[in-house]
């Protein structure tokens, strides 16, 4: 095969082939999580940046979960706080957030679960868990 026809289809591929990505995320605004909490909903929060290499190994086991399972997308808001627009926000400060790669299920007034830097399928679908 030679190189044009590689990247003709590679191109073709990339064409067809659902991308994973943040899409499925709602991006915070300050207040989006109390308000989604005070109306009775389960958050989880994705505390990440778009340069972190962690925060994209997450991404991926998070999306492959939900596709594997639609009760995640059902019995929770997902919502994605980019760590360097919020990272020293009070989103973050109020929770103790200590750096990018955090992630949070929280519902009311609790916190369920938190994540710092794991990156293990296991431990993610746990926390997911913890929200439905």
């Amino acid at each position: 095969m030679n190189r044009r026809t590689f990247f003709a289809i590679t191109a073709a591929v990339a064409l067809i082939a659902p991308a994973a990505s943040a899409e499925n995320f709602v991006t915070y605004t300050p207040g989006l999580i109390e308000q989604k909490l005070a109306a009775g909903e389960t958050v989880f929060v994705d505390f990440g940046a778009e340069w972190c290499s962690t925060c994209a190994s997450q991404q991926r086991t998070i999306n492959a979960l939900r596709d594997e399972n639609p009760a995640y997308d059902v019995a929770m808001t997902f919502v994605k706080v980019d760590w360097d627009d919020f990272g020293r926000a009070p989103v973050a400060t109020s929770r103790n957030i200590p750096r990018r790669s955090t992630l949070l299920v929280l519902r009311g007034d609790d916190e369920l679960g938190r994540i710092i830097a794991g990156t293990r399928r296991g431990q993610i679908k746990e926390l997911m868990d913890l929200g439905l």
